[in-house]
């Protein structure tokens, strides 16, 4: 079998970090290298330290010199870091493990024998206390690890002000992918402005809408958190039902459709009068030879022109996109 930097990159490129994979190639091209020289051709004593650890390298005494630090073969040493992988993520596992069974004796599953009330025990959690609202919807956004989704409509039980203004949460500063819907008729208020701007620099997605009819907090396709009450305040609704969930997100996803980016500036339909004129003719039914005829086009035209309407609205056939503008209100 070889050994050199060719069969190191065939084995290894990508599957160690990267400076690891450099300092390991470099020991292979060099042959081993003395102890006194790790420092200048290997890097910082944490790499060395992570090759032995990972058994791709090795300390080889020499009679009256230095230790020399000397590669284990590409291959043996793609075996060790699997061997090493395999007991992190054994110990990943467990703990995974033992996260969902604390997480089911917290909200046991429902038994066949148990009422219909007692199958709903765990899945829908009403809580009436302010103080406990808000601390649910800290622990939700901070237990978000994909999505964290957001109807705010900014019904408050006193007027907007200063102190109102929001920290973005948390989810955002850990890589997970926020989006926010907000009530078109408040963007321009300074605080809401500063609301959004401040979650918009952390890379929150956001979109506007007119007439949002809740607020709504959602934790990847897990958790929801909805209000009882116009600003969420006086009561809300804890929903861990998967179906329930579900259809919510399928809801967030719809008005997200139908939302104008923050930013965006575009007419209400942006489409030609010519596309808007073959919109609504496909909408009716026609086929390309009928709709070619009522305006007078070749049929080329009617398909190059759908093909600019379907990109407009991201559409992939002529049933989406027929859907999509109904919902965003282009034809009836």
């Amino acid at each position: 079998m070889g050994d050199g930097p060719e069969v190191a990159e065939q084995l290894l490129e990508g599957i160690i970090p990267d400076e690891l994979y450099r300092a390991y190639r470099v020991l292979l091209e060099e042959r081993g290298c003395s102890s006194k020289r790790v420092p200048e051709t290997l890097g910082p004593a944490e790499v060395v330290t992570a090759l032995l650890d990972r058994g791709m390298a090795l300390e080889a005494p020499e009679p009256g010199e230095a230790p020399r630090l000397i590669p284990t073969p590409p291959h043996l040493a793609l075996q060790a870091v699997l061997a090493e992988m395999n007991q992190r993520l054994s110990g990943e596992h467990e703990r995974f493990l033992a996260g969902h069974r604390r997480l089911i004796d917290y909200v046991p599953a429902p038994s066949t024998g148990e009422s219909e009330q007692d199958k709903s025990r765990g899945l829908i959690q009403v809580v009436t206390e302010p103080e406990e609202i808000t601390r649910l919807s800290g622990v939700l956004v901070n237990a978000a690890r994909r999505d964290w989704l957001t109807l705010e409509n900014y019904v408050t039980d006193r007027p907007i002000d200063d102190t109102m203004v929001i920290a973005p949460p948390p989810a955002l500063r850990s890589g997970v992918r926020c989006r926010t819907i907000y009530e078109s008729r408040f963007a321009e208020h300074p605080v809401v402005a500063e609301n959004i701007a401040g979650a918009a620099e952390l890379g929150e997605e956001s979109r506007l809408l007119a007439g949002i009819g809740m607020k709504m907090k959602l934790v990847d396709a897990s958790v929801a958190l909805l209000p009882l009450g116009p600003t969420g305040m006086t009561g809300a609704v804890v929903v861990r039902s998967p179906v329930i969930v579900g259809a919510l997100r399928e809801y967030f996803e719809l008005l997200w459709e139908r939302a104008t980016p923050i930013g965006a500036v575009r007419p209400d339909n942006p489409l030609s009068e010519d596309l808007r004129a073959v919109l609504e003719l496909l909408a009716q039914g026609a086929d390309d030879d009928a709709i070619a005829r009522r305006l007078k086009i070749s049929t080329t035209t009617v398909r190059r022109r759908f093909s600019l309407i379907r990109e407009e609205l991201g559409a992939a056939s002529r049933f989406a996109a027929g859907a999509a503008a109904v919902r965003r209100g282009w034809i009836q």
